[in-house]
């Protein structure tokens, strides 16, 4: 088995990074679970030493995501906020960051709560706005990190457009990728330097691992989170590795059937009288419609919409009976939740309502079940209000 140079995207996806296993022949990838590795002779060794160094399951999904992604290496921490936090220790004291404003509320704990201890400064624009953004950056600018789709509110960012106004000021450019997976959008492609992803939602798919993982495309880049993974040891366990690889398998069809279920409940959403509001970029109505069009493959499996108020959301809420209240996104069931209170509840309430993140705000992971019967169980939940 070899993969081809010219393998397309779904090829791409269920074999790159893995080769069979050469002791058994087993088509996939095992589960190495140990912490260390016996040593032919005093510095002579198979290429692995200790487990938060090397592991050979871990590798296999860092080059399987890095092809995925068109990136040139991988590299996998225990969750998506442990990959952004590794990606920031590329930064010093005294460096400004751009941010998409409307970003996942834990990232902005993060910055705010944790990284400006550091004396690193953060900035958060409307990076849709090229305008707005243009004008956010400072001559101690160092890098900007793009959120596109945004959660919750979907905005979209012209990645290639942002990411020539960074580089004229020698500015790198991240991309958080998680809402869109590599099936839709492609950053590297568009300009960006990096990308992250919470590898706990699409990627994984199936609501049962939690991880992250950068790829990168610059050699300094490559070398400093290479060093910076060891060095913190916040690693991806070999169990989560293998469950993102076996979901990494199934991205092109999981994320065709999303993307269907989704524009199917945005359109029913957008026409029904109980709800004023609608966030999808696939509908017309869509502020970036066409550049989500252009930027990307499909609209994706998110959509938000508000009900008014605090009470007619939680009527929604607690009305679904096959839609599942809770956090996340991204697996193949379908989830219902309250950004405001829940994914974005570290960020203060003026910012949230300058955003559009209001308490009457739901957000929607559209799952890949029937969408008959999704459209059912949101339309008695409506019919409550």
């Amino acid at each position: 088995m070899k993969l081809s140079n010219t393998a397309r995207f779904d090829t791409v996806c269920i074999h790159a990074g893995q080769e069979p296993d050469p002791s058994t022949g087993a088509i996939i990838t095992p589960i190495y679970q140990t912490s260390t590795y016996v040593q032919d002779a005093l510095g002579v060794h198979k290429g692995y030493e200790y487990g938060r160094t090397q592991n050979p399951t871990r590798a296999a999904l860092e080059g399987n995501i890095a092809a995925i992604e068109r990136g040139r290496a991988a590299f996998a921490f225990a969750s998506g906020l442990a990959a952004t936090g590794a990606l920031m220790t590329l930064l010093q004291t005294g460096d400004h960051v751009v941010v998409t404003d409307n970003t996942y509320g834990g990232t902005y704990r993060l910055f705010e709560r944790v990284l400006r201890k550091y004396g690193l400064d953060f900035t958060y624009v409307d990076t849709s706005d090229l305008g707005a953004l243009e004008a956010a950056f400072t001559p101690t600018t160092k890098l900007l990190f793009l959120e596109s789709p945004t959660n919750p509110v979907l905005r979209i960012t012209d990645i290639a457009a942002a990411s020539t106004l960074a580089h004229a000021r020698n500015v790198p450019v991240v991309v958080d990728n998680t809402f869109a997976s590599p099936y839709l959008q492609r950053p590297l492609e568009l300009g960006a330097d990096l990308v992250l992803h919470s590898t706990t939602k699409f990627l994984n798919g199936h609501s049962d691992s939690i991880g992250g993982i950068l790829v990168a495309t610059r050699d300094d880049h490559i070398e400093w989170l290479r060093f910076v993974q060891n060095a913190e040891g916040a690693i991806l366990g070999p169990m989560d590795a293998w469950l993102v690889l076996r979901g990494t398998k199934t991205l092109p069809l999981r994320m065709e059937r999303h993307n269907a279920n989704a524009q199917r409940l945005a359109e029913f959403l957008a026409s029904h009288p109980a709800v004023p509001l609608v966030h999808y970029p696939g509908l017309p109505g869509h502020p970036h419609h066409a550049l989500a069009k252009r930027q990307m493959r499909g609209f994706g499996g998110i959509v938000s919409f508000a009900m008014g108020s605090l009470e007619r959301a939680r009527t929604v809420l607690n009305g679904v009976r096959l839609m599942a209240l809770a956090e996340s996104l991204g697996g193949v069931e379908t989830l219902i939740s309250h950004p405001a209170s829940m994914t974005h509840g570290a960020v203060p309430v003026e910012m949230l309502n300058a955003m559009g993140v209001t308490d009457d705000l739901v957000r929607v992971s559209v799952g890949i079940e029937d969408v008959d019967d999704l459209l059912e169980d949101l339309s008695q939940a409506l019919g409550r209000v």
